[in-house]
């Protein structure tokens, strides 16, 4: 009886010890990153950005620690961080860190946390890094995912950065009436395929354009736009305008500056609204193209005004308000853009600044 007891005994402590060695082994992971190889002048290129596998990361965050330890699910691709690939000064965010990992906005889960805020198992969105796993010191820039019953990607999108830009830049800035002229260029991107949305829901008219004729189609039957033009197809951009604003512009979206924003004042109507979101034709010119007719802005007492979205994030529970309605009830749509898998990233971001995305770019980099 001994015997077989102590045969029991070994048993099942054999068994308990399988049982405990695989969360022993998971401790620590290999991770993979996306790093900055060097700062970019021009056209940024997929080799400028490099798949590399770091030292093991620790699984489990110190006790000591303030941290947060993120399993990123997806990460977004977006036009302001074609300039914190270049060396920079005095601009509103740092350069990136040339060996260092790409970073960014992204979703992510909490795989363990020694901050108040989060535990493990917590969806989160916010600014994390291009990699597998991220330790974020900061924890004051995640927000808690509350809502799961939409896309989890749409926190890259519609309900992250690019939705409260829309949001911000149309109906805080531009405070938009009924009946008002609306025109938003790069129409079909993160931000402006919201914001004809937004424009049509507020009883304006509104046309987009943007860089291809499916992009073109989409705005139209996809979006609702009442209009829509492919730029590259204008040789009179000028011209273009004054045929589907005869009567002038109330409200410009402007997301890509230059040539358009010239062309723009001067169709713009008597107190018109301009907000700036960005200005993508110029973030890859060492010399920035000049706009000379700036008055106009005199001329017909139009507003431009800037932002950065940054400052409004106090806004989101608003703007949740208002926009998780409209998503659930299917009054407005979302359209995204998705590269599998991390090695994907660099090609995904350098295609944003050749129009090959369609709609918001977001990279999926595991499932939940």
């Amino acid at each position: 009886m001994f015997v077989t007891y102590l045969w029991w005994f070994q048993s099942r402590a054999a068994v308990h010890q399988e049982q405990e060695e695989p969360s022993t082994q998971m401790e620590e992971v290999r991770n993979q990153q996306i790093i900055l190889q060097n700062y970019v002048n021009g056209f940024p290129k997929e080799s400028d950005m490099l798949l590399v596998t770091s030292s093991a990361i620790n699984l489990n965050l110190p006790e000591a620690s303030n941290a947060v330890l993120l399993k990123n699910l997806y990460l977004s691709c977006d036009p302001y961080m074609r300039g914190r690939m270049s060396k920079t000064q005095g601009s509103y965010f740092d350069s990136f860190t040339p060996g260092s990992p790409i970073e960014g906005l992204g979703v992510a889960k909490v795989v363990d946390s020694r901050h108040s805020n989060f535990k493990k198992g917590d969806l989160v969105w916010g600014r994390t890094r291009w990699e597998e796993y991220s330790i974020v010191n900061d924890p004051q820039i995640l927000f808690k995912i509350e809502d799961t019953d939409v896309p989890l990607s749409y926190y890259t999108g519609i309900l992250g950065m690019p939705g409260l830009t829309a949001y911000v830049g149309f109906y805080e800035i531009c405070a938009p009436k009924k009946g008002e002229y609306v025109f938003v260029s790069a129409a079909s991107g993160a931000v402006g395929q919201l914001v004809g949305q937004f424009a049509k829901l507020s009883g304006c008219y509104v046309v987009g354009s943007a860089g291809t004729k499916e992009k073109v189609d989409l705005l139209k039957n996809k979006f609702g736009f009442d209009e829509a033009f492919n730029y590259k197809e204008e040789q009179d951009l000028d011209a273009a305008l004054k045929r589907y604003f005869p009567d002038g512009i109330d409200i410009y979206f402007e997301n890509v500056g230059g040539k358009m924003l010239e062309a723009v004042l001067s169709n713009m109507r008597i107190n018109g609204r301009i907000s700036v979101c960005g200005m993508i034709s110029q973030y890859n010119l060492e010399q920035g193209e000049g706009v000379h007719n700036l008055s106009q802005l005199i001329a017909k007492d139009v507003r431009m005004q800037g932002f950065l979205v940054s400052r409004y994030f106090h806004m989101l529970p608003k703007y949740f308000e208002m926009i998780m309605p409209l998503i659930k009830q299917g009054k407005i749509c979302y359209i995204e853009d998705f590269a599998e898998g991390l090695e994907s990233a660099p090609a995904a971001l350098v295609g944003l600044f050749s129009g090959r995305n369609v709609g918001k770019q977001v990279v999926v980099v595991a499932s939940e």
